[in-house]
């Protein structure tokens, strides 16, 4: 690890969680500002911290450790014949581009987007507040990697850029072309992105086993998990679970 425990640390309020509807979610804050830096984070990282908006946080809750922390080393990644099979269906008509800044045409993609995947979730209806205190933050700088057809903007991969790692932290796309399998492919292009700018990881959020919406991510191979406080390999890890 490259990163002590924080010593200056909260710990939230219980409240439902909204993967595990049966149980109840907790968790511990980062409170020690210092730590609020591209570098400092990404030893957090390492421990099995994530950010929503400005505040780091991660997991800590009474009665349950299904959130465990994922990430892929990019460099030993090997795409499956489906993933292949997904990125090899975008024509020329589409290109990846890179973008520092936040642009004008994100939020009505975003609007849309919740508008019409996620009506039973908690971040519908959505609104540009909620859209604006969930995806960015002061301290760190965050990437955007684009996918265009043609000359229309149809998702967006918001990504977290550290020194040596990038952290997904949300995508959001066109409706209209998901059977273009878009989660996949924004998957894919964040580790292009990562292999190409030479980082060593793409943290891709928590894993939770018995949540569906959440087994997409175990498609992606190898995989690290942090159990116990350790990484393992993801594989590993299902065995003896």
């Amino acid at each position: 690890m490259t990163e002590h425990f924080p010593s200056k640390i909260g710990l939230s309020q219980q409240f439902s969680c909204s993967y595990l509807p049966e149980q109840q979610e907790q968790l511990l804050v980062i409170l020690d500002q210092n730590c609020y830096s591209p570098e400092r984070f990404e030893g957090l990282l390492e421990l099995g911290f994530r950010r929503s908006g400005d505040q780091i946080y991660r997991p800590h809750c009474p009665k349950c450790n299904a959130c465990e922390s994922l990430r892929l080393p990019v460099q030993q990644f090997n795409a499956s014949k489906s993933q292949k099979r997904k990125w090899n269906k975008l024509s020329d008509e589409f290109r990846i581009e890179i973008n520092q800044q936040e642009q004008p045409n994100y939020y009505p993609l975003y609007e849309k987007y919740i508008s019409l995947r996620h009506q039973d979730g908690s971040m519908y209806p959505p609104n540009h507040l909620q859209y604006e205190s969930f995806l960015f933050c002061q301290w760190l700088p965050i990437t955007f990697i684009e996918l265009w057809h043609l000359e229309t903007l149809i998702a967006v991969a918001v990504t977290d850029t550290m020194p040596n790692s990038l952290s997904a932290i949300y995508t959001f796309f066109d409706p209209d072309y998901e059977h273009y399998s878009l989660g996949t492919i924004m998957i894919l292009a964040q580790i292009n992105y990562a292999r190409e700018t030479h980082r060593q990881h793409l943290y891709l959020g928590y894993q939770i086993d018995s949540c569906k919406k959440m087994r997409y991510k175990s498609h992606y191979k190898p995989a690290q998990r942090f159990v116990n406080d350790i990484w393992v390999h993801s594989d590993t890890r299902q065995k003896s679970s």
